[in-house]
């Protein structure tokens, strides 16, 4: 910051939090807080005002997520860094804020911590804390997991259990006439059921849609 002290402002509702943090934020030789508030809809004036490097940002104001949303207003009108301050680890909030393009994730009680994750953000080098990469995983293994689980459940809407079955019998490599003899069925009818699966689920060939319906963990 060539001698200059970081310039930090806080937008934080627990008067006493903000209280403490400032007076310890002060303490720091490179570091200073020019703005701090407990109204989020003062936020983005103060921010014009005071021009912050770094935007402390509790995440709840008022018990609503209240700074993902000024996240979001905050990003795209000043080009401080936020980081996201809370009491709680909740993942989902933990995604949110890193959506809303915030670029670290602070849990209050790790205090100590706060200024060297300032300069780290100040210098345009902030490294997510570790426990927010944990939250931020976990999230998105979720996320992956619910749309997997959405899109076998369209694929199981989608087929009936004999169209299921048959599935099975072409992946397990039997010949469309092989899986006529073995399920009673003329070869057109396993003709047009292929059809009509290629119609519902696409893929080029039968053997494709039924490396689809593997994939999916329909049998």
């Amino acid at each position: 910051m060539n001698g200059t002290p970081i310039r930090v402002m806080l937008v934080e509702d627990d008067p006493d939090w903000r209280r403490g943090l400032i007076a310890f934020l002060n303490g720091e030789p490179d570091m200073t807080v020019v703005g701090e508030t407990d109204d989020p809809g003062a936020a983005l004036q103060l921010a014009a005002e005071t021009e912050p490097d770094v935007i402390l940002l509790d995440i709840m104001m008022a018990d609503n997520p209240e700074g993902l949303r000024l996240a979001g207003e905050l990003s795209g009108s000043t080009t401080a860094r936020i980081m996201m301050l809370t009491s709680m680890e909740d993942r989902a909030f933990v995604a949110e804020a890193f959506r809303a393009g915030a670029v670290n994730y602070l849990v209050k009680s790790e205090f100590a911590s706060i200024p060297a994750s300032i300069r780290q953000a100040a210098a345009n080098q902030s490294d997510i804390d570790a426990s927010a990469a944990r939250q931020m995983l976990e999230e998105f293994r979720r996320l992956k997991k619910l749309e997997r689980d959405y899109e076998t459940d369209k694929f199981k809407r989608m087929l009936t259990p004999s169209e299921v079955q048959l599935l099975a019998m072409i992946h397990e490599g039997y010949s469309q006439t092989q899986i006529a003899e073995k399920s009673f069925l003329s070869l057109r009818t396993v003709k047009n059921h292929v059809n009509n699966i290629l119609r519902k689920i696409g893929g080029k060939s039968s053997k494709e849609a039924a490396q689809k319906a593997k994939d999916h963990e329909l049998f």
